[in-house]
């Protein structure tokens, strides 16, 4: 090796959790000027998405006919499967379609899945009777509720994690004045400013238990309208998204990290539609408070730091601004919707207190791109009734695998 030749090692790019738009801006400008970027798209890729799931945040708020509003006979009938489901004086995990039978509303609920599987992606249950009820109570009636939109339950943690049990509910909740901010991993246990991502599973859904003084408004983006433009002005974007990235593993010593794309694209069968779905949460790639993002792993790539700014962006600038109520439930297709949320301010008895759960609806499935397939066991895959378990306060968020 001459003395002139040097090795270049690569390294991280300048690029934090919470995206800074002049620092994209500026990456944008010198890969253009300094790069030769791809002006067309990956092999079979669409130009452009056309379906109901390509939406623009403005036009979402102008309406209105996303919110399901409950009427009095069916809250009544919630009343009586709650009721009925205690009875029987089962574990939790035995909640489901028969064991909380609601026979009027049921196929209300299963439109709403057709609605988030093949229509705008997501729709929202209002009107839940919260203060009438325990917390218990209500874990019961979310959960019973649920299992007609998405039979199969999620694991909200790695059963590794947690001693073989499965906790199939999550409290979303800012942990700060308990917790030591250094020991908090998740944004989600934090009142920050979250920004665009996915969760694990096809359904995210989100019951608000209480809202919080100021704040804290949930943002929804289409990812498919996200796409269309990638498509349209970036191309060479839909190529680094569609490539492998090393995705931090946080210290799992089996698995200090895996390598996948953020983005893929199914084509068209006899069954179903072209379809594109975008995976990825940004803490992954950039880490968060807690959980930095792990040494001697691959850093990403200029390209990929640029494309995961353009992802949150472009979902920013085409979002929707959901009022979301005490009592509403949020049912999200996160194979196409992108989520965030803004920041928000608690005072003592105006705390956010959301609950979530991850559903499956084997009916109206995707199907699960086979890099995702661990993942997806992980959340779905054989979780017994037995080993539900439902947290009645929040706990310290860790994480379920990458």
């Amino acid at each position: 090796m001459s003395a002139t030749e040097t090795i270049t090692v690569p390294v991280q790019p300048d690029i934090q959790y919470h995206p800074e738009y002049e620092k994209y801006k500026e990456r944008t400008r010198r890969r253009k000027e300094t790069e030769t970027l791809q002006t067309s798209l990956p092999a079979g890729f669409p130009q452009q998405l056309i379906s109901p799931l390509v939406w623009e945040g403005k036009d979402v708020e102008k309406r209105d006919d996303w919110i399901y509003q409950l009427k009095d006979g069916e809250l009544d009938e919630i009343d009586a499967a709650l009721k009925s489901f205690k009875a029987l004086n089962l574990p939790l995990g035995h909640i489901n379609q028969s064991t909380f039978p609601l026979p009027t509303l049921r196929p209300t609920l299963r439109d709403l899945s057709k609605e988030i599987h093949t229509g705008r992606g997501f729709v929202v249950l209002r009107g839940l009777r919260i203060d009438e009820y325990s917390r218990e109570d209500n874990i019961i009636i979310y959960t019973g509720v649920s299992s007609h939109i998405g039979s199969i339950r999620g694991r909200q943690q790695d059963t590794r994690l947690a001693n073989g049990t499965s906790p199939v509910i999550s409290h979303i909740k800012d942990l700060t004045s308990t917790t030591e901010r250094e020991k908090i991993g998740a944004p989600s246990n934090t009142a920050d400013k979250q920004v665009f991502h996915t969760d694990a599973g096809d359904i995210i859904s989100l019951l608000c238990l209480n809202r919080a003084a100021e704040g804290g408004e949930s943002y929804l983006s289409s990812s498919w309208h996200v796409y269309n433009i990638l498509a349209k002005e970036r191309p060479d974007l839909i190529h680094t998204l569609s490539q492998d990235w090393p995705v931090d593993g946080f210290n799992n010593p089996s698995k200090p990290y895996t390598l996948r794309p953020l983005l893929y694209h199914q084509p068209a069968t006899a069954n179903t539609p072209e379809r594109v779905l975008i995976q990825y949460a940004r803490r992954y790639f950039t880490g968060f408070l807690a959980q930095p993002r792990s040494k001697d792993i691959p850093p990403i790539s200029e390209a990929q730091a640029e494309a995961l700014d353009a992802l949150h962006f472009l979902a920013e600038e085409h979002r929707a601004s959901l009022d979301f109520q005490k009592g509403d439930v949020q049912y999200v297709n996160n194979l196409s919707i992108f989520h965030a949320r803004n920041g928000f301010k608690d005072e003592p008895g105006q705390e956010r207190h959301l609950l979530r759960l991850w559903l499956r609806d084997p009916e109206n499935a995707w199907e699960t791109p086979r890099q995702l397939q661990n993942r997806w066991d992980t959340v779905f895959k054989d979780v017994a009734e037995d080993e539900q378990t439902f947290p009645l306060e929040p706990a310290l968020r860790r994480n379920i695998g990458s």
